[in-house]
Formats: C-alpha cells, structure tokens, sequence
C-alpha cells in the first residue's frame, strides 16, 4: 500500500479581517497564496465571542467557487443550530428561517463547506456527528482546545481526515501562542505519521519553526497574514518553514 504524502497547507484566518468586505477580503488572502479558507463560526456560547453562520458562507461560495472553506465549529451542539442565528440575514437582506432551524451539518454543506471541524469537547457522540458530516459530502475534522488530552482523540482518529490541535483558547484572534502544545502535535505525528495536523492559534513567521518540528502541515494563521503588508510573502515564508521539515522527516524515516 502506498504511503500518503504529506503537503503543507495554508489557511489564513479570516477572523480578524474587515468582515464587512468577506469577500474582497477572502479574494486577497486566495491571491496570496492561501490552499483555503479558515471560517471561524462562534455561537457566543461555547466561545464567548459571536461571529456569522451558514447564511454568509453561503453568499460568499458563488463568489470564490473553487476555494476550499474548512468550518471552524465552535458551537456547543456541532450537530444542531443554536436560536442566536434564527434571524440571520440571507443574501438579499431577509431573515433565514426554514432548513437553518434544523442543524448546523446540513446547512453547511448546502452552504458549499468542504470541511467541518468540530470541537470534540462539545459533544458526547463524536461518530455520530462524524457520519453525519460524510453523509452530507463534507470532510471532517475534529478539534482539541488547549486543556483537553491528545489521548482522547485516539478512537477517533479513522473517522476524520484532521486534528486540530488549538494553540490559543478558542474565541478570539490575536492570543499568544502556547509552546506546550506542540507535545500534542509531535505525538500526533509519531503515532500517525500520514495525519493532517492542523495548528490554530498565534501562528506567525516566528511560531511557525515550531508548529513544522512538532509535525503540523496543516497551517491557521490569522492575524500574522492578515495584518502583513506583504501576506503572501508571510505565506510563503511559512510554507517554505514546513515544507522544508517534511521533507526532513520523510528522509529520516
């Protein structure tokens, strides 16, 4: 059986960019270089922050159709929609009800998301959720914040196509990096050498070194690419950092 190869990706954040021009916005970040889009979706509850949800998603995908828009999922119930977003503008001004009562997952994918990743401390039925998400054609992605244990996310492993390991306490753009969680990285990469891993949190030109030591080929960055006056220098540089180390690691296996 052929080994799967390893590639870095970079998906800026779009969370700290003018969300009033998402789509100029996104647009710039793609011409830059970015592999996809990192949509941050907060329901003001499992985060205390409060960001957009499904509708907008869905008025930017026409306008960027062959980007890849992974969902960050920080909502307390991943599998159902929270009342916060009951009133949520469509694209041409009127409130979106209907199928958005439902749930998150197929809203999503109706959306034109490629990629749910969800926080498995908000739920107590991972493969449920997990199934649901392949069902609805979306690939999966399973999160962990900073005081949760790699361990857990073992069993779980061959049901997503990513691990998220959180590097920062979801919510808010702009936190400083947390180095310790580059233990969860690097077991990650030992015990499955084929995984995406993607790092979220602080990630910039001078965090980036650690994130491709640990293991990480999957790349979140927000405010380092949306504040640079140069992003897709700050983009290549990162890559050029994580490149390099896989091609290290894959010549000392």
């Amino acid at each position: 059986m052929s080994k799967k190869a390893l590639h870095c990706k970079i998906g800026p954040s779009v969370l700290n960019a003018d969300l009033s021009q998402l789509y100029s916005e996104s647009q710039r970040l793609l011409n830059s270089g970015a592999d996809y889009l990192h949509l941050d979706v907060m329901d003001g509850n499992f985060v205390p922050n409060l960001t957009f949800g499904h509708p907008i998603i869905k008025c930017l995908r026409p306008k960027i159709p062959e980007a890849f828009l992974e969902t960050h999922m920080m909502v307390s119930k991943p599998e159902q929609l929270k009342c916060q977003f009951r009133v949520e503008l469509d694209c041409r001004g009127r409130r979106d009800r209907g199928s958005n009562l439902g749930q998150w997952i197929e809203p999503s994918a109706d959306a034109g998301v490629d990629q749910y990743t969800f926080h498995i401390e908000a739920t107590d039925d991972v493969p449920l959720i997990c199934r649901k998400i392949r069902e609805s054609g979306m690939k999966v992605g399973i999160g962990l914040k900073p005081g949760t244990a790699v361990s857990i996310v073992e069993k779980y492993v061959d049901l997503a196509d990513m691990i998220l390991i959180m590097t920062v306490e979801p919510g808010f753009g702009g936190q400083k990096f947390m180095t310790d969680m580059m233990g969860k990285v690097k077991w990650l990469r030992n015990n499955y050498p084929e995984l995406d891993i993607e790092v979220d949190g602080g990630v910039g030109p001078s965090t980036i070194g650690l994130c491709a030591e640990a293991g990480a080929n999957m790349i979140v960055s927000g405010t380092a690419v949306i504040g640079a006056e140069d992003p897709g220098k700050v983009i290549a540089t990162m890559r050029d950092v994580v490149e390099n180390s896989i091609q290290k690691n894959q010549l000392e296996r």
